[in-house]
């Protein structure tokens, strides 16, 4: 292996190979689009992986190609630089699944006898999910769950590709760690109507940036307004009340309605703003389970507190409440504080970052598989007709929310409780209140036993 490693960037068109090139090399050479065959020429730039300098090579698609055509050239581009590289990432795109291509392409990267690492791009969200659980099948081993545009799962790649190179972490030279993302978080403040959320958020700003009144329904649109909070960019996303829908009758009533929705499938963290004279109402908790359905992390915030005389009691009934009602999503922080006098905003604003940092959470495969060995010598699968559910083997394919799957057998036999059993010992070991944790089963040994690199 020369001074410094070749690593190449192999995979079909469109799959996110300069994406992530960039990304890794923190610099936009390669240029990005939603075309596929953008990239015509091998790019190289040095990078710094774990304090070690290495030669990035992003490639155009390995794709069929017509004799002398432009594609053959780029194809005979690409495969060169698979042979000269000391190690491949082998990317492709999880919201694609596995096609044919991706099938041909990785017995070429099989046949060059080249260290692989198979990276799942855009494993954001469901989407995602299927095309991670699918890649076992190529032969390489685990995928690692990456999102490229966003920067997710960037830090699990490097740790793979330090390991292959048999190169450990230098952290006195190491770079600065790549940021997830440049975009700010984006928070959602969503609650019935008058439930002082654009007091809020005026409260955040420490300015007169939202119109605010007693008359219900006073916003009617999701307004973003950019803050810094602890050093981390957000965005705040202020929406008109979620009404009942027997009481959305004006057109304008109804757009705004379907606007929350949007900020809450747009957000990150949604804030449920209740009013602190009036908690709980039913339309609360539909809002509740409606961010859970999301999979969004979720912070209760309780308004005009101040008002309320017993606060010892309240608290307490709310929290029976929270704890009752929004049972998907146990340990939801809750947040007191006045709006109006901008009291308990700081406990707020730290409530949200921890939430996104736990939405975020990604948990090592080792980690995981041990926590599945206590779990079942502490209660093993029940018994189903007669033959009890073996669970061979765990991993996270992705975060935003958490989202882990169990290979075992018969999967459709296993019992509501046993996967809640589950759920909540995997929410309490790796400390993830607040947010939805997301279990799916899947048939099957363990796949990585199978499949060694």
């Amino acid at each position: 292996m020369s001074s410094q490693p070749v690593i190449a960037i192999i995979g079909r068109p469109n799959v996110g190979k300069s994406t992530l090139f960039n990304r890794l090399t923190g610099t936009r050479s390669a240029l990005v689009s939603d075309m596929p065959g953008l990239t015509r020429d091998r790019r190289e730039e040095q990078a710094d992986i774990g304090g070690h300098p290495v030669r990035l090579v992003d490639t155009a698609g390995l794709e069929e190609a017509k004799r002398g055509s432009i594609a053959e050239r780029m194809r005979q581009q690409s495969e060169a630089a698979l042979m000269a590289a000391d190690l491949v990432l082998f990317v492709i795109d999880s919201r694609d699944g596995i096609t044919p291509d991706d099938k041909s392409f990785a017995r070429v990267v099989r046949n060059s006898g080249r260290p692989v690492i198979l990276v799942a791009n855009k494993c954001e969200g469901r989407a995602g999910e299927d095309g991670f659980y699918a890649a076992f099948e190529l032969g390489f081993g685990e995928p690692v769950a990456i999102s490229a545009e966003h920067g997710e799962g960037l830090g699990d790649l490097m740790v793979e590709m330090l390991s292959a190179l048999g190169l450990k972490e230098d952290r006195e030279n190491a770079a600065e760690p790549l940021p997830a993302t440049e975009r700010p978080i984006r928070v959602a403040i969503v609650g019935r109507p008058n439930a002082g959320k654009s007091t809020l958020v005026n409260a955040i700003l420490g300015e007169e940036r939202m119109i605010t009144g007693p008359e219900p329904g006073l916003t009617r649109d999701s307004v973003p307004s950019d803050v810094e909070w602890h050093g981390r960019r957000v965005r705040l996303f202020d929406t008109a009340g979620l009404r009942r829908k027997a009481k959305i009758t004006e057109t304008a009533e109804k757009l705004s309605a379907s606007d929350a929705i949007r900020a809450i499938r747009f957000a990150e963290v949604v804030v449920l703003l209740i009013d602190a004279e009036r908690p709980f109402e039913h339309q609360d908790l539909t809002i509740g389970d409606r961010i859970a359905e999301e999979g969004r992390a979720l912070v209760v915030a309780v308004n005009k507190w101040d008002l309320v005389e017993d606060k010892q009691q309240a608290l307490k009934a709310l929290r029976e409440t929270l704890n009752d009602r929004l049972a998907q999503v146990p340990g939801v922080t809750l947040v007191t504080l006045s709006a109006l006098s901008g009291k308990g905003v700081e406990r707020l604003s730290a409530a949200v970052l921890e939430a996104y940092d736990t939405w975020n959470r990604r948990v090592s495969t080792a980690d995981l598989n041990r926590w599945l060995e206590e779990a079942l010598a502490r209660h093993s699968p029940p018994a189903v007709s007669g033959r009890r559910i073996k669970i061979r083997y765990i991993t996270q394919p992705s975060t935003r929310p958490p989202t882990f799957v169990a290979f075992c057998t018969r999967p459709e036999e296993m019992p509501q409780s046993y996967l809640r059993y589950l759920t909540n010992s995997l929410r309490q070991a790796f400390k993830l209140p607040g947010v939805p944790v997301r279990l799916n089963l899947r048939k099957g040994e363990n796949p990585y036993a199978k499949h060694k690199r």
